[in-house]
C-alpha cells in the first residue's frame, strides 16, 4: 500500500544534535515537505540552538511564532521552553503548560497533535534520547495511519527514546542517519513511501 506524506515530524534529545544536523546538511535545498522539530534543550537557550543548526543546513529552519502557518520547504524548531502543537487549520501553536514528560517542548504533543491533522499523511521519527518522551506520540502516528522511523538503536548515542518507541509500537523501519536521510530525499523525488505490510 503507497501512502502520500505531506509532513514529517522529528523528535529528539540526547545525542540527536549532531543527528539532526547531518540530515539538514544532507537534504536538497529544494526539499518541499516541511518538518517539525521537537529536541529537548536547555529552557533558556534561545538563537544559539537554532542558529547552530541553520549555518549546516540547506534548509530555512526557524523557530515559529504561535499560529504562524505550517508551509513547504520550511523547517520548524520547537522554540526553548515552549511546548510546540499543530491545530487543525495547519497552523503552529506554542504554549508555557506544565512540563510533560519532564519536558518543554515535549515530543509526544507535537506528535500526537500532527498525527490528529496530517494521520495517514504523517511521518514521525525518533532520533537518540534519554527518556521516553516521544514513544505515545509515535504509537499515535501508527495509530493514525501514519508511518513510523526510529534511529537503530545499535547508532543512538543515547538509545532509550527509540527503544522506548520500539516497545510501544510497531516501528516501520530502524534506520541509521544516512538511510533516514535516503529516505526523507526518496519521499521528495517521489512523494510516496512503501508502506510494510
Amino acid at each position: 500500500m503507497k501512502n502520500h506524506i505531506k509532513c514529517i515530524v522529528i523528535g529528539g534529545s540526547a545525542g540527536s544534535f549532531t543527528v539532526m544536523m547531518e540530515i539538514l546538511q544532507n537534504l536538497p535545498k529544494d526539499f518541499s515537505l516541511p518538518i517539525l522539530i521537537c529536541m529537548h534543550r536547555m529552557k533558556h537557550g534561545k538563537e544559539g540552538f537554532a542558529n547552530a543548526l541553520n549555518l549546516k543546513s540547506n534548509l530555512n529552519l526557524v523557530e515559529p511564532y504561535d499560529k504562524e502557518k505550517i508551509k513547504k520547504n520550511s523547517v520548524f524548531l520547537a522554540p526553548a521552553n515552549y511546548h510546540m502543537c499543530v491545530e487543525m487549520d495547519k497552523t503552529i501553536s506554542l504554549s508555557t503548560e506544565e512540563d510533560y514528560n519532564y519536558s518543554r517542548p515535549a515530543i509526544d504533543l507535537l506528535f500526537k497533535s500532527a498525527s490528529y491533522v496530517y494521520k495517514k499523511h504523517l511521518l514521525g521519527i525518533i532520533l537518540s534520547g534519554a527518556n521516553h518522551d516521544g514513544a505515545i506520540g509515535l504509537k499515535c502516528v501508527k495509530d493514525c495511519g501514519g508511518m513510523t522511523i526510529i534511529q537503530s538503536i545499535s547508532e543512538s548515542q543515547v538509545p532509550t527514546m527509540p527503544k522506548s518507541a520500539k516497545k510501544k509500537t510497531q516501528i516501520d523501519f530502524e534506520l541509521n542517519t544516512r538511510q533516514i536521510t535516503e529516505f526523507l530525499i526518496q519521499i521528495h523525488k517521489t512523494k510516496q513511501i512503501q508502506l510494510v505490510s
